[in-house]
């Protein structure tokens, strides 16, 4: 299959800003929504994302089949068409299902792919033999992106776990950081890096941005997560970089009271998705089963966070 868009350019240790983690657009009645997805990509790209995450674990993608996989990262690398890289979440159970996802996500224009650790790995051992094997089958020229999510994957991949990953594995150019506490392990694999001269990755944290300024401070790279208003995400970045730490924080701190609502376990998808829906960029909120609702009250409570934050930023402004 040829690219959707042209020779994209590969993913590597240099990435930063923010990628944005698509939420995957779904019908009232629950039908893949491929005009929503079309208008959610030009959303994010809008409000300045540096790249793209598709089929992620809040972009639902356990609950799709492989065609409607195929459909919807065809349909974003399309409106993408080259502008910034995309990511694609390809984690499976299985290896031949991960890899036939991988090949065909980058011939249809991916920057990289997206790999976690299965949950039956336990041991340092395990979890470097396991990656070995991922990336032999992908190829060399498929850039991975090391997905460490202890919390919802069950397995801890130490600073030692990563830097041998990072060390045998070229190819592995990005860590995806969520873990919680995660701070200190954010310091030691960049002071590792420069006492030591371990590999370089590019490091993009997750968790909704709640921790962003200090894991910046810390020394990451941008973000990889799935907030419904990333321009925020953007902004921060960009300050920090820039040096204005503390109107990083002002910006960050403007929004704190969403993030938190929009982290909540259970619940946060469909916070993010009727933000999302609210905001114009897609035309429901429905999260397929099993998943959250939201009930009239949830519903309230969303209009008075949204509202108070308007009215904060019209004050900061």
């Amino acid at each position: 299959m040829m690219s959707v868009t042209g020779a994209p350019t590969r993913l590597d240790e240099t990435a930063k800003g923010v990628f944005v983690i698509s939420a995957t657009p779904f019908s009232d009645s629950g039908e893949l929504d491929l005009a929503s997805a079309e208008r959610l990509t030009d959303f994010y790209l809008e409000r300045g994302a540096s790249g793209l995450t598709l089929l992620g674990m809040m972009g639902e993608a356990p609950k799709l089949s492989s065609e409607e996989s195929h459909r919807f990262l065809t349909t974003v690398l399309q409106r993408v068409s080259g502008r910034v890289p995309v990511v694609v979440g390809v984690s499976s159970a299985g290896l031949s299902n991960l890899v036939h996802l991988a090949h065909d996500a980058m011939e249809a224009g991916a920057a990289g792919v997206m790999v976690a650790p299965m949950p039956s790995l336990k041991t340092e051992e395990q979890i470097i033999g396991y990656f070995r094997s991922v990336c032999q089958a992908l190829g060399p020229d498929v850039p991975v992106v090391l997905q460490d999510f202890p919390l919802s994957l069950n397995v801890y991949l130490s600073v030692a776990t990563i830097e041998q990953i990072a060390t045998e594995l070229p190819q592995v150019v990005m860590l995806k950081h969520e873990d919680w506490p995660g701070l200190s392990k954010l310091s030691r694999l960049r002071r590792n890096q420069s006492e030591r001269g371990s590999r370089r990755l590019s490091i993009l944290v997750g968790n909704g941005g709640l921790f962003l300024p200090q894991e910046l401070t810390r020394g990451a790279d941008g973000a990889m997560t799935g907030f419904a208003y990333p321009e925020m995400l953007v902004d921060v970045c960009k300050r920090h970089e820039a040096g204005d730490k503390d109107g990083a924080e002002d910006i960050f701190d403007a929004y704190l009271p969403l993030i938190r609502h929009e982290t909540q376990p259970g619940l946060g998808l469909a916070v993010r998705k009727e933000i999302l829906k609210r905001r114009g960029a897609i035309a429901s909120a429905h999260v397929r089963a099993p998943g959250p609702k939201l009930d009239a009250i949830d519903q309230a409570e969303l209009t008075v966070l949204m509202t108070r934050l308007e009215r904060r930023l019209a004050q900061i402004r």
